[in-house]
Parts: structure tokens; C-alpha cells; sequence
């Protein structure tokens, strides 16, 4: 029987005994993991008037909140969960991710920490404990806890990943190509290492490494409107003029049109195609409030392509 039918199962059931609660909590359940969220909020709240001593409800609830991303409220379902039962592992850990995604760093580092006293190899918990200590840039814990996941589970590649952008950040520039290169044995399509290995190699001046990683995140990320855009500005700056006007209009028929990207195939089209280059100029003027240099310097560039074109 699939989850599907499981669920629709269940609901007649419970159609026909509204009151059989171990029903509506087992529906519950199913709905949360079949992403029925709202439907699953209905009925643990009806649970939950209840039943207001049960963890197990709370800690559903939580589950549900979290999901529908009302931080707020999971970290007062799960501290319900966590007045009745105070050693709820479980809740201990999700409360703990509830807090990092609310900024309230210190308390989600005291929850991991508790997870940790109890199983001391949970190397999930120690990766969120990183990304707490990450997302306040305390890079020397940070590493340390992403250290010991991968200490446990050397495939973790997230972990490998927030490595590599410590490294990145601290200037350790071959550290953090190794991490980003064992990311992408562990998983060849994540496109946001071949990314970080671009940057890397961009600000190194590697124009042919640079290009290399960014046609491999563009493969992977067919969407990914910051590669186009470096990717663009490399081919111009190696004078690749066709491809810059390939790759900057790939990116306008993927993504929402701005002033920048208007601009930056105006700079494509400079060489090539004068009619294009004033056209392009036209449009980064017109989305102006998506522009990053002065619109005026745009105009006036426009008016000298006009004057240079006439």
C-alpha cells in the first residue's frame, strides 16, 4: 500500500470514529511525511486540547511548525515537549536547529551540546553544532565540530563544503580547493563547489580554471544567474565576444531581467553588434532600480553609442 493510499485509508476511518485518537495521531503522522502539513496542523492541535500532556504531540507539532517554517512557534511546541519530558532526546536536537535558524546561537549550541553528552558519535549533531558556531563566524569551533563530522562520516560532504569556505575566507586558498574538489568526488553534480572553486581560481588570476569550474556549474545549475554573470565577464576580458553575448542571454532567458545583466550584454554586444549594444543599453536604463553603476553614466554612454552609431 502506498503512503498515499495509507493516508486516504486512515481518513475513512477516522470519518467513520472521529473519536478514535491513536487514529487521528497515526494520520497525523503520515500526513507530516507525505508534506500534508496544514491538514497534519488540524488534527495535533485537535490532539493536543486533548491530550496537553503528551510530548510525543508537542514534539509533532514542532515537526509541523518547523516544516512550515514558523520558527517561533516549533521552539514553543518543542519546549512544551521538553517541560513534560526533559530528556526527549529528539526534541533536545530540533529545538536546537529551531534556535539557529532563529539566531539564538548560545542556546542551539547548548542543545547540540546536550544531544552530544548523550551519543557522543552523532556526527549530524555535530555539523549543526558547526553551523551554529559558522553562522556567528567563530571559524575555529566551527571547524573543529565540522572536523569531527567528517571524523565519523567522511562522506558527509556539507561538512567538506563549510571547510572549504572557512578556508576560502581565512585565504587558505589550497585547504579550501582541496575541500571543495573531495566535495565533488563525493558528489559530482553539486554545482556550488565547482562555484567556489571558480572564485578561487578567478581572484587567482586562472582565467582557463576560472572558465572550466563555471561551464560546470552552469551544467549542474542551469540557473545560476552569478555564474553567467562571471562567467560573461571572463569571456569579455579574454575577448571571447561571442561567447560573453551566449552566455549573458542564456542568463536573461532564465532569470528575472535587471539593469545589470541588461548592461553586462550591452558590454557583450559592444564589439559585435552595435544595434544590440544600444539596444541593451535601453533596457539596463529602464530597470535602472536593479542597476549597480549610476544610471547616468549609462545615459550618457547610450547617447555617445547613439552619437557613434548615427
Amino acid at each position: 500500500m502506498s503512503k498515499l493510499d495509507k493516508i486516504e485509508e486512515l481518513q475513512t476511518l477516522l470519518k467513520n470514529d472521529p473519536q478514535d485518537f491513536q487514529l487521528r495521531r497515526e494520520l497525523a503522522v503520515q500526513l507530516i511525511d507525505f508534506g500534508f502539513n496544514e491538514e497534519a496542523l488540524k488534527h495535533l492541535l485537535y490532539l493536543s486540547k486533548n491530550f496537553s500532556n503528551d510530548e510525543g504531540i508537542y514534539y509533532n507539532l514542532g515537526i509541523v511548525y518547523e516544516k512550515l517554517k514558523n520558527f517561533i512557534k516549533a521552539k514553543e511546541m518543542y519546549r512544551k515537549a521538553l517541560e513534560i519530558k526533559p530528556d526527549y532526546t529528539d526534541a533536545i536536537y530540533n529545538l536546537g536547529l529551531v534556535l539557529t535558524e532563529l539566531k539564538e546561537y548560545k542556546d542551539a549550541i547548548d542543545c547540540f551540546n546536550t544531544v552530544l553528552e548523550e551519543d557522543s558519535n552523532d556526527s549530524n549533531t555535530y555539523f549543526n553544532l558547526g553551523m551554529a558556531y559558522f553562522k556567528q563566524k567563530d571559524y575555529l569551533n566551527a571547524i573543529e565540530n565540522f572536523q569531527k563530522t567528517i571524523d565519523i562520516n567522511d562522506e558527509d560532504l556539507y561538512a567538506h563544503f563549510y571547510i572549504g569556505n572557512i578556508f576560502k575566507e581565512l585565504g587558505d586558498s589550497d585547504s579550501a580547493k582541496y575541500e571543495f574538489n573531495k566535495v565533488i568526488s563525493i558528489s559530482p553534480d553539486y554545482s556550488w563547489a565547482f562555484f567556489n572553486l571558480a572564485s578561487i581560481y578567478n581572484e587567482e588570476g586562472n582565467n582557463v580554471l576560472a572558465i572550466e569550474n563555471l561551464e560546470k556549474t552552469l551544467k549542474m545549475n542551469p540557473k545560476d544567474t552569478e555564474a553567467y554573470t562571471v562567467l560573461t565577464k571572463l569571456y569579455l576580458k579574454e575577448k571571447k565576444y561571442d561567447l560573453a553575448v551566449q552566455t549573458i542571454t542564456n542568463c536573461i532567458a532564465q532569470a528575472e531581467p535587471t539593469g545589470d545583466t541588461y548592461y553586462l550584454a550591452a558590454m557583450a554586444y559592444k564589439n559585435i553588434d552595435k544595434e544590440e549594444y544600444i539596444s541593451y543599453l535601453s533596457k539596463a536604463i529602464k530597470y535602472y532600480h536593479t542597476l549597480s553603476i549610476p544610471v547616468q553614466a549609462v545615459k550618457n554612454e547610450l547617447n555617445d553609442a547613439r552619437d557613434w552609431n548615427s
